[in-house]
């Protein structure tokens, strides 16, 4: 397991209570009027998730759909016949959501660990960069399994060790872990799936690398999703600005600033 130091999260070791759900969905709800703008990266991997879609499905659920771009699609791909719910634990997503999509999908705020809608309600379960977000993974996967009916599927992309690694090389200083998230490798997800009784369990791994021009721009692209140096305790200083900008630039390559993204795309069979 990887971890990095990201504000929008809570440590492995926190419970997932009401604080942890009201921290994510103030910081999600925060970046929602320009995540549209800045999730470049987000919206190419959610390519590879639509690329595996089914041409057929009456009920369909967006699990974290954020400002709804993707729910969006949901609905034009499968059609008018289709009832597709979008939903978030950030109220602030949901409400540009409905500014910007409308009736196009019924959006609920919840929780991916204990999902508002029946068991077997289902026929297709999306999720692009969500699950990573959830500190109890065997929770999630129950409830994608409960809400699925039989023959059902889920296709999920979050995120493996490795993930924004340049990023926490930049800002890491010894003796200061608060605030980190924990990235689960495949062998985790096909676990917790295994428990939650899917009978089929496909994990494809791939990198996906970004580049920008500078910290600023690095740091724009993270906090423009929800995620962003933790700053808990002190604030940080000009000098730790300065620290972490000189040790980024010992990353650098001929394209940029590197970003990468170890990204797991789950495929999961009711």
């Amino acid at each position: 397991m990887t971890t990095l130091p990201l504000a929008a999260t809570a440590s492995r070791s926190a419970a997932p209570g009401n604080d942890w759900q009201a921290r994510v969905a103030r910081a999600f709800s925060r970046a929602a009027p320009r995540y549209a703008e800045r999730a470049v990266a987000q919206r190419i991997m959610g390519g590879m998730l639509r690329s595996r879609l089914p041409e057929r499905a009456e009920r369909v659920l967006d699990l974290g759909c954020g400002p709804g771009e993707m729910t969006a699609h949901l609905a034009g791909h499968f059609g008018g016949g289709c009832t597709v719910i979008g939903l978030d634990l950030a109220p602030g997503m949901l409400e540009v959501a409905r500014r910007t999509h409308g009736d196009t999908a019924r959006w609920l705020c919840g929780d991916a660990a204990a999902l508002p809608l029946g068991d077997a309600s289902q026929d297709l379960v999306v999720s692009n960069l969500a699950v990573q977000w959830c500190p109890d993974l065997d929770a999630v996967m129950a409830e994608l399994r409960r809400v699925l009916r039989p023959g059902g599927r889920a296709l999920v992309n979050t995120l493996a060790p490795g993930t924004l690694a340049e990023v926490g090389r930049a800002w890491s200083r010894p003796g200061k872990p608060a605030g980190l998230l924990t990235f689960r490798d495949a062998a985790r997800h096909r676990q917790a799936a295994r428990a939650a009784g899917f009978p089929r369990i496909l994990v494809d791994a791939t990198t996906q690398r970004f580049h920008y021009p500078d910290l600023p721009a690095v740091m724009a692209s993270i906090k423009g999703i929800g995620a962003q140096t933790s700053r808990t305790g002190a604030r940080l200083t000009r000098a730790d600005l300065a620290r972490a900008e000189r040790r980024y630039e010992t990353q650098r390559e001929p394209e940029g600033l590197p970003v990468t993204y170890r990204l797991l795309t789950l495929e999961l069979y009711a």
